[in-house]
């Protein structure tokens, strides 16, 4: 199975939406729209799932940058997750003095 990285669709796409299309390309195997934690709305982007390689690369052809409820598809191979710090609230370098 190869997974894809579908980034700039429009807030309203949905899962069924994303299958119906990329099934024109070869057999989905699942797509996840990714949402917001807090809101549950839309982040603008999603993942799916191909069977095999060459539907992958396949759907990369016919999909990215074309148009697609009013916006151009980034369409490419999933890269892994880059492991994040462990920091967080401006970096953990100390008290900052006010601006003011």
């Amino acid at each position: 199975m190869s997974k894809l990285f579908v980034g700039n669709i429009p807030f309203d796409t949905t899962e069924t939406d994303l299958e119906t299309l990329f099934a024109e390309a070869g057999t989905v195997e699942s797509v996840t729209v990714m949402r917001d934690r807090d809101t549950g709305r839309p982040r603008g982007f999603a993942f799916v799932q191909m069977s095999n390689a060459a539907d992958a690369q396949n759907a990369i052809g016919r999909f990215h940058e074309q148009p697609f409820g009013g916006r151009r598809l980034t369409v490419n191979e999933a890269r892994p997750q880059q492991p994040r710090s462990n920091g967080g609230f401006g970096g953990g370098r100390g008290r900052r003095e006010p601006r003011w």
